[in-house]
């Protein structure tokens, strides 16, 4: 029998080969799409987004800058007439979805009914005034209807990914929800080209897409079938590989022939309405949104009308979470095993005797420990009792974010020695670090993204981390915060408005990454969806880093860390232990 250190030798290599294979393979079909550009004219006036693949209604596009690819639909191409409609990653992923796995989706949709019955009901209210019960013949046809349309049943299960992700629907129920109103939308039409333009790409270029995010295949793909997140992303995207027999069978006779097919150098024409274009309804949905008054209500003031019919329990080996924000007193999840809490889990001071793992502070924290007068009246919070940024952690703590000390201030501890309380059992990390099975887990105290005091944090955190990686240069290394660390280790997108150009990584940071065995980084903060990707690799220091960033909802009860992590020689079968470094 092979020694410990042997085998962990072993997988380490293999690891590394398969790295080195799938950068290597990368550069190749990275060289092949770029070899594309001379077949669009258009190329020589994009100096950033270059068109890879174009049809009638859709382009796949390569960004220089961002090393990455992404489905777009021309400019006349309308998705939806409904005003604000925020729905379309969440359809274009069920699309996806139902045509390679039919038959678990549908039970998706069933296992709503009660749900769905409601948002029927309330469509019909939002339409004709009319109050009708859940159980009534409206309803009930209303609810069949969605299962005879096949591409309304995707838009519906696209509504219901939603719901399940970011809370109850409430505006415009009647164009999403009942078959009638939703012909008017152009969201069938816009959902048939989609579907005909990735069946096209992905058999004709090495792609794979899950209905949002667009990734290169390679043969490091087909090499490397133990490792369990590749799986999964096969399971979930679309490529030359998927197995549509099934699904396909579920679609119109016309869609389905010229998928099937791969003609789309024209529309649809029996069978289906043509898409909505700009240049024919354009001036109307103008006035039309001119006008518009959504009605819509917050989310979280519907859920108590609506069910949750996904379990609360989860068994991920190694659990990742953030952003809970618990207004009961408890946590919304359970795990057995080894969980990962990156901040922001609590609004009423939760408890909980069970729960293991390692836990980072987070802003909401920090409000949340001195809501509780018990602990407010103690002593040791007297030393910060002027400051400005205190009094607003008690008054008014949305102004005290921006003023937050620097993570390495006393008062985080204090805060620490209160949150182990709660959680016997997880082991809070205040710039601190510990090894659970082979992996260096090190938890940084960042409970806000201080753009503007870049410099300054920056420092705290290059400070830190050298000393917490020490010299040890051949563990593997996670790097835990609750905002992330700066731009380049982020799951927050450059489009969105909190992101902050500026805040890009201090190369004395980058020196640390490129010396040290770091192999990813874990943020909440930002409250990004399930949606919009859990994960990602990125090229950082001269190698692949992964990012997570695991934000709460019903259905996303935590991210599955374990599917990133290399092999590792598991040196602590008990567990957690401190790194005495």
């Amino acid at each position: 029998m092979k020694a410990k250190n042997e085998i962990s030798k072993e997988r380490k290599e293999t690891v590394e080969t398969a790295i080195e294979i799938k950068q290597n393979n990368l550069e190749i079909s990275q060289n092949l799409l770029e070899g594309r550009f001379e077949l669009y004219p258009e190329n020589r006036r994009r100096s950033v987004n270059k068109v890879i693949y174009q049809s009638q209604y859709f382009q796949l596009v390569y960004n220089l800058n961002h090393k990455s690819l992404a489905i777009e639909s021309k400019g006349d191409l309308i998705y939806s007439a409904i005003p604000y409609d925020t729905g379309r990653n969440y359809i274009q992923k069920a699309s996806i979805k139902a045509i390679l796995h039919p038959n678990e989706t549908r039970k998706y949709i069933e296992s709503h009914e009660n749900n769905l019955k409601k948002y029927l009901a309330l469509s019909i209210f939002q339409l004709t005034g009319q109050r009708v019960a859940l159980d009534s013949n409206e309803v009930k046809r209303a609810y069949q209807q969605i299962f005879a349309d096949p591409l309304f049943e995707m838009q519906v299960l696209g509504r219901l990914m939603q719901h399940d992700e970011t809370g109850p629907l409430s505006a415009n129920l009647a164009g999403k929800f009942l078959h009638s109103e939703n012909r008017k939308t152009g969201i069938s039409p816009y959902l048939a080209e989609y579907l005909k333009f990735v069946g096209e790409v992905t058999q004709n270029l090495p792609i794979s897409t899950d209905g949002k995010n667009v990734h290169l295949l390679d043969s490091a793909y087909e090499q490397t079938k133990d490792n369990v997140y590749l799986e999964q992303s096969k399971n979930l995207a679309l490529s030359s590989q998927s197995d549509l027999e099934v699904g396909l069978e579920n679609l119109p006779v016309p869609l389905k022939v010229e998928i099937e097919n791969i003609q789309i150098a024209e529309p649809i024409k029996e069978g289906m309405t043509k898409p909505l274009l700009k240049s024919n309804v354009g001036n109307q949905l103008r006035n039309l949104r001119k006008n518009y008054v959504a009605h819509s209500q917050n989310p979280k003031d519907l859920e108590q009308y609506f069910e949750n019919v996904h379990s609360t329990e989860n068994n991920n080996k190694i659990n990742v979470i953030s952003d809970i924000d618990s207004q009961d007193g408890k946590l919304p999840f359970s795990n057995p095993n080894f969980n990962i809490l990156v901040g922001n889990i609590s609004d009423s001071v939760v408890s909980d005797s069970k729960i293991q793992g390692i836990y980072v502070i987070g802003n909401h924290e920090l409000a949340d420990i001195l809501s509780e007068q018990k602990i407010f009246s103690k002593s040791q919070w007297d030393d910060f009792r002027e400051k400005e940024w205190f009094k607003d952690l008690v008054l008014d703590p949305d102004q005290a974010w921006p003023k937050l000390p620097i993570g390495d201030n006393y008062f985080y501890e204090l805060i620490k020695e209160e949150l182990a309380q709660n959680y016997p059992k997880m082991k809070i990390l205040n710039n601190e670090s510990v090894i659970y099975e082979g992996v260096r887990y090190i938890g940084l105290t960042i409970p806000v993204a201080l753009a503007k005091r870049k410099k300054e944090l920056q420092n705290f955190i290059a400070i830190e981390l050298k000393r917490l990686l020490a010299q040890d240069k051949q563990i593997p290394t996670v790097v835990v915060s609750h905002a992330p660390l700066f731009n380049e280790l982020s799951m927050l997108s450059p489009k969105s408005s909190s992101y902050n150009k500026s805040y890009k990584c201090a190369q004395g940071i980058l020196s640390l990454f490129e010396d040290f065995n770091i192999i990813g980084a874990i943020h909440g903060h930002h409250h990004i969806p399930a949606s919009s990707g859990q994960s990602k690799m990125v090229k950082f220091s001269n190698k692949n880093i992964f990012v997570v960033c695991s934000i709460y909802s019903k259905i996303n009860t935590g991210f599955e860390l374990a599917k990133l992590l290399p092999d590792t020689n598991m040196e602590t079968p008990l567990g957690l232990k401190e790194d005495k470094n």
